[in-house]
């Protein structure tokens, strides 16, 4: 079962789809387990799994900090690919590869595909990756049964959204707003319309991000996104709250999408 008719086959139960994210390395690879597990114990949907990078440019504050503090601690590229590779094999959602460009142009394109593939990720998130720079990451990532994941953003023309939607795979992510992940988003007309324009060129199920944080969010976007992405929200709550209020905090999440 590809990514897509996974999503769609759990869209059939669910209102709305929760996907979760993890900065691997911070706090600790230890920590990250335990995030994971309670993911597990939540039945998220699906997980991006972030590679560190010292110039995250789509994040905000916290997860710029998290990023640093990782690659300060010395996280590596076999310390990402193993917990890709356990969380797959020990859990039942998705694990998708979130990074940045330099990161997988440093690896080659080539062996990042191959890399994700054999550590049983199911795709990729290059958000600073322009469509016109994919180049043989398409074929590539075709040849590794991999979904390269396709941004659109409030400010992408209409013309531009049509191409975008046009080389989707998996699904589409829509970033609510402009700016950074980690600020509030009003889910105002602005955003339905956003999603109505996504819809119009693509079948795939439509994910939103940025700045989602509570359940009551999630349930504003039934009937408008199929994925609803929470992640610097999240993280914020393991800051505060730790481990139990992490765990609660995703139960509300989970419990939305009924």
């Amino acid at each position: 079962m590809n990514l897509t008719e996974y999503l769609t086959k759990r869209l059939k139960k669910r209102k709305i789809l929760l996907m979760t994210h993890v900065v691997v390395g911070y706090p600790s690879l230890e920590a990250n387990w335990k995030m994971l597990e309670a993911m597990g114990g939540a039945d998220v949907d699906l997980v991006e799994l972030q590679m560190p990078f010292s110039e995250p440019s789509a994040d905000g504050p916290l997860f710029v900090k998290a990023n640093q503090e990782a690659l300060r601690k010395g996280i590596r590229w076999q310390d990402y690919f193993d917990l890709m590779k356990r969380a797959s094999e020990q859990f039942d959602f998705p694990v998708l590869m979130m990074g940045y460009c330099n990161t997988a142009f440093s690896m080659g394109f080539e062996a990042f595909c191959a890399n994700i593939r054999r550590h049983c990720g199911e795709g990729f998130i290059i958000p600073d990756l322009p469509l016109e720079e994919f180049g043989e990451l398409f074929k590539l990532s075709r040849d590794q049964d991999l979904d390269p994941i396709m941004l659109c953003t409030p400010t992408n023309s209409e013309e531009r959204l049509q191409k975008i939607c046009s080389h989707g795979s998996g699904f589409i992510y829509c970033v609510a707003r402009k700016g950074v992940t980690g600020q509030n988003t009003q889910l105002d007309l602005a955003v339905e319309n956003f999603l109505r324009q996504c819809r119009q060129y693509t079948d795939l199920p439509l994910a939103l991000g940025f700045g989602l944080s509570q359940r009551e969010d999630l349930c504003q976007l039934h009937g408008k996104a199929g994925i609803a992405i929470v992640g610097s929200a999240l993280l914020k709550t393991w800051e505060a709250e730790g481990e139990s209020g992490y765990r609660k905090h995703l139960i509300s999440l989970a419990a939305a999408r009924e």
